[in-house]
């Protein structure tokens, strides 16, 4: 009884510190986000001009585009993590990824809600089953189906190893995702950047431009918070669950 007082109270103050780093962490995170997305909103609504066709429902654009960004960067990590873990097979790699993952699902459902609403002002029609929809929808579909194995009964490395190789697998839909409009040209989504005949874009105002960039910097602000956050708050579900299996262990001596 004694040796398990003195060893948790030599694990103790380490612990705390860890708590103490992460919370300083989690709050200049948090505070650069809300400072990031106030001056986003500036630039958007304010700085940027307004497009000539579409008028003001243009500005979705950047939430559209920025959720993109965000979505495609949350998977990336989440294949990169995938191959550390099957190679390291530490559980930290394994939770960034399943975090990760959780993140680019949600932000894939925002680049589907906020598209056909854009759709609708430009196009004049909510869906169009054209080649970069379909495959941001599968792509959506891919993760649920990865964040659904995370979600089954039996051992956490079992499962961690078989969402792993879906992790990497699915991965290849991203940029499929990005290309599409380059390699199945339509007239619904038009290409802004790149030249070249088959990359030839249209280009964007310089004062667009800008809201995009600093749009797109406020949301990988935002993943990283949320990736800190959703780390740690699964660390410490994972510690819960190591407390309880030692209890009900030492109930059944």
């Amino acid at each position: 009884m004694s040796m398990n007082l003195e060893r948790e109270k030599a694990v103790h103050p380490h612990s705390q510190l860890t708590t103490t780093k992460n919370s300083n962490v989690s709050k200049i995170l948090f505070g650069a986000t809300v400072i990031s997305m106030l001056v986003a909103l500036f630039f958007i609504f304010i700085f940027s001009a307004e497009e000539a066709t579409m008028g003001a429902a243009q500005k979705i654009f950047y939430f559209h585009v920025s959720s993109a960004w965000l979505a495609f960067m949350a998977f990336f990590v989440t294949f990169v993590f995938s191959i550390l873990f099957l190679v390291k097979r530490k559980r930290i790699f394994d939770t960034y990824a399943y975090i990760s993952a959780e993140i680019g699902v949600v932000f894939t459902v925002i680049v589907l809600t906020t598209g056909p609403i854009w759709a609708k002002s430009s196009w004049n029609t909510w869906w169009v089953w054209e080649p970069r929809l379909i495959t941001t929808l599968i792509l959506f579909f891919i993760y649920i189906a990865y964040i659904m194995i995370r979600q089954m009964d039996g051992a956490w490395d079992k499962k961690a190893r078989l969402a792993s190789v879906f992790g990497i697998i699915g991965f290849a839909d991203v940029p499929i995702v990005f290309f599409a409009i380059r390699w199945w040209q339509t007239k619904f989504h038009p290409i802004v950047f790149g030249e070249g005949a088959s990359q030839s874009g249209g280009g964007i105002e310089s004062s667009m431009l800008a809201a995009l960039l600093i749009t797109i910097t406020a949301f990988t602000i935002l993943y990283s918070y949320l990736l800190h956050t959703g780390v740690s708050f699964e660390n410490m579900k994972i510690k819960v669950e190591r407390f309880k299996e030692k209890l009900r262990e030492d109930m059944e001596k």
